[in-house]
């Protein structure tokens, strides 16, 4: 009863535009999931992540699990893409990518434009966690797909091109000269 409460208090995060301002902060998502939610849910909450760890960690909630899975997967698969692009070799633990995952890091690969392979992977991600929306309104479940959603949002506003071509040119560089960087953190 009391996801009722807090799911009615938040405000839509569906059809903003990518320079819309969110209509809540995370601070005041957090305030109010410590409110209404069960020490076990908020535990989940704090788990939340848009960079999942390599190994699988199970977190309680199966919306949150298969992201990190299809999150893994998808970083697996972008590692190995690059690694394939500069010959060089790329532990992929055995892993057996969906087709969509090979698809969209191959797509992304192709894009010259770092900025634009950002973009096209994010419009991925946010169609891979609408896949996972929860049909019921109203649920743990649903407040963890909220999480998730209001995170990458808010990861999405956070791109400048300035800083983000600078970055880029410096991880390059590193590359070329043989230095050690990891394709997946």
């Amino acid at each position: 009863m009391a996801e009722y409460y807090l799911i009615s208090q938040l405000p839509s995060l569906d059809g903003l535009s990518e320079s819309a301002p969110l209509p809540i902060t995370e601070e005041r998502f957090a305030e109010l999931c410590g409110r209404f939610l069960s020490k076990r849910a908020r535990a989940i909450m704090e788990k939340l992540t848009l960079s999942p760890s390599r190994t699988v960690e199970k977190t309680g909630s199966a919306l949150v699990d298969a992201w990190n899975e299809g999150e893994q997967n998808l970083r697996f698969a972008l590692g190995k893409a690059r690694a394939e692009k500069m010959k060089k070799a790329f532990d992929t633990e055995s892993r057996i990518f969906p087709v969509e995952h090979v698809k969209a890091a191959s797509a992304a690969m192709e894009t010259e434009n770092p900025m634009e392979a950002e973009k096209l992977l994010n419009l991925y991600r946010l169609q891979r966690l609408e896949a996972l929306r929860p049909t019921d309104s109203f649920s743990e479940e649903y407040v963890f797909y909220y999480g998730l959603k209001l995170k990458l949002l808010l990861r999405i506003r956070q791109f400048d091109t300035a800083i983000g071509e600078k970055a880029y040119k410096s991880i390059y560089n590193a590359i070329l000269n043989g230095d050690r960087l990891e394709a997946i953190q």
